[in-house]
């Protein structure tokens, strides 16, 4: 697979619609279906976190005080992942943040993001649930930390994306995997994932 960018935010709550902010970012960059380049930090936005997200996540207020402000962040993280293509587990939740906050320092998106968790819907039908946690235990992936801390998350999201590129290949024998097929798989009904696959196969 080419160059990957894999995100994870935490936030103080689910829409940037709703008046949230990022609180924190992680980027990790895949090469070859390895991790070869990490970025994170806290950043502030200038707005609270509040009660049960600084219970849920360990970020708190106090943290975020002596934390950089997110406009710094968000122009080091949009150099950092440039034009690279974009992979976040439910990355619907990641892409509202991520083109929120860079709309903010007049920056736009360019690229498309594929989402692990819609390709363990129809790769990993057998899973208990797809929650990042669930699949990285059931598929036997590294334990990578902290749970809805952002590097935790992103590491856990990369191992997921290279274990499914893994069984697309193995399973499946597709001989190149791609972010672009990833991006057009996870539109594809569960129940006709494997004719779709077998007609990739025969082009």
């Amino acid at each position: 697979m080419e160059r990957i960018a894999v995100i994870d935010f935490e936030t103080t709550g689910m829409s940037p619609n709703m008046g949230c902010r990022a609180t924190e970012i992680a980027v990790v960059i895949m090469e070859q279906g390895r991790i070869v380049e990490r970025y994170q930090s806290l950043m502030n936005a200038g707005v609270r976190i509040p009660g049960f997200i600084e219970s849920l996540t360990g970020i708190s207020n106090a943290m975020l005080r002596s934390a950089p402000p997110a406009a710094q962040v968000m122009q080091e993280v949009a150099e950092f992942v440039g034009a690279t293509p974009l992979v976040a587990h439910n990355a619907s939740f990641d892409q509202k943040f991520w083109d929120d906050e860079l709309a903010r320092i007049q920056r736009q998106r360019v690229q498309a993001f594929a989402c692990s968790m819609l390709l363990a819907r129809r790769l990993m039908p057998e899973a208990p649930n797809h929650k990042l946690g669930t699949l990285t235990r059931f598929a036997g992936l590294p334990d990578t930390g902290k749970a809805h801390r952002a590097m935790a998350d992103a590491e856990m999201a990369a191992n997921l994306i290279g274990h499914l590129a893994l069984q697309l290949r193995q399973t499946h024998g597709l001989s190149e995997v791609s972010h672009p097929l990833l991006c057009s798989l996870q539109k594809v009904p569960a129940a006709k994932i494997r004719e779709t696959l077998k007609r990739h196969r025969g082009a």
